[in-house]
Parts: C-alpha cells; structure tokens; sequence
C-alpha cells in the first residue's frame, strides 16, 4: 500500500475516542497539549477505515498505541525528525500487519489517518501536514537583494527565493524563533531577529528595502512579518511579535 503524502488538513478532526498509549513519545516527550519542542515533531493516529478492527501502532518497532477503534484520534505523541518505519496492526495481533511502510517527520505537526477499506485492498495510512504549528511563508520584495536563504534557529526553512517570489506557506514549530536571511548559499546573515510565533498562527515576512539604498534617504533593507487571514485582527495588531 503506498503513502498518501503531500496532504494538507482542511481542519480538525472531529471524532475523538478512547484508547490506551503504550508511550506517550518516541525519542522524545509529549507535555499533554500537542505542542512540541524546538525541533520536535508531533504525530497523532486516526482510525478512519470502517471496515478495519481495532488496530494497535508501531513506531520504529515500538507499539506506541494499542486497541485504536473506528472514529478514535490519538493524542499528539512527540517525535524526533525523521524517517520511521511504522506498522499498523491488528489490536493484540502483530502478526496481522493492516500497513508497514517508512514515513518521514519533519518538524511540524501531522496526523496519520487509516483511510480506506481492508476488504478492498485499499487501506493506507494518509499523511497530512495539520496546521497546529505556525504557518510561514516569505515573499521577497526587495530589489536590489539577491536570491537569499532563510532559517530559523539554525535550520533552513526557504532557499534560494528571488525578487519578486512568494513561497508556500510551510509548517513551523510555535514558540520562540531567531530568524536569519542569507544571500542564497551564503553563511553571513544580511538580518536577523528574534520572533514569536503562535501556534495555528499564519505569517507572511516581507523583505523588503534595499541591500545599498540608492541615498540616505531611502530605506535599508529590512523584513516585515504580519499576521494574516482571520488571526491579524484577534489581538488588534497585524504584526507578529518580534524584537529586532
């Protein structure tokens, strides 16, 4: 059976069930609300193939749910970033194995949804991207700056964006963020800041300026982040929080 990959949720899912947690992490700790850490990554199961029996979960050999039914979601289990094998098997049955097939993780959130039908030979597990961290992306408007890099605490999260282009927006994980912007495939950061971002939070950072303003009256370059869609007028303010 192969991945569904490349989803992305439209929105929570609704049907919440029992089940026991063998773990409530994989290399790393759950803190009980679905956030994670710094790098972490957060998974949880949904059991939505109705012809399938309750199902037990395993992670990289390690059952990390047990006697999931129809209609249940597991609460977020926190993970390394990474590539895992994960099994999906009958309830009390290893031996009875509904999926087995690697699934990467990046620092984001996701939820792992049995769909399909056993009898048809069409249950899969599809993974979706859930909008439980913050979602960034970067238009790059600045004219006399070239193609840059940008990354957060270190890590990459946009390469190579010219003048003129607007990413995606992709998952990063909630909380305090240092954010750099580099000439693409540089290591000199050309600005740096500091920012907060709030989880199930949409921001759009605009470079904007210029690397060497024409005089001394024209601006320098900078990056301008707004909240958007229906989250800028909560609080009143169409920023997001950042200290430069």
């Amino acid at each position: 059976m192969g991945i569904a990959g490349g989803l992305t949720a439209s929105g929570s899912v609704l049907a919440v069930g029992d089940h026991a947690a063998d773990e409530r992490s994989v290399d790393g700790k759950s803190d009980g609300d679905g956030s994670t850490g710094t790098q972490g990554a957060a998974v949880r199961v949904a059991h939505f193939s109705p012809d399938a029996p309750n199902v037990d979960v395993y992670v990289a050999g390690d059952r990390v749910l047990a006697d999931v039914a129809y209609g249940d979601v597991s609460p977020y289990l926190e993970v390394k970033p990474g590539t895992y094998t994960v099994m999906i098997t009958a309830a009390g049955d290893p031996e009875t194995v509904a999926f087995e097939g690697d699934v990467t993780f990046g620092a984001a959130f996701y939820t792992v949804a049995a769909i399909g039908e056993l009898e048809a030979d069409t249950f899969q597990p599809a993974v979706l991207v859930d909008a439980g961290s913050a979602l960034v992306r970067l238009v790059h408007a600045s004219p006399d700056a070239p193609a840059v890099d940008v990354y957060a605490d270190g890590e990459p999260v946009f390469e190579d964006v010219a003048f003129t282009d607007a990413t995606d927006y992709v998952p990063v994980p909630a909380g305090a963020r240092t954010v750099s912007v580099r000439p693409a495939g540089g290591e000199a950061a050309v600005a740096s800041f500091d920012v907060t971002l709030e989880r199930g939070t949409a921001y759009t950072a605009y470079a904007i300026g210029y690397l060497e303003p024409p005089t001394a009256d024209d601006p320098m370059f900078a990056v301008e982040p707004t909240v958007d869609g229906p989250m800028a007028d909560a609080d009143g303010d169409d920023g997001m929080d950042t200290s430069h």
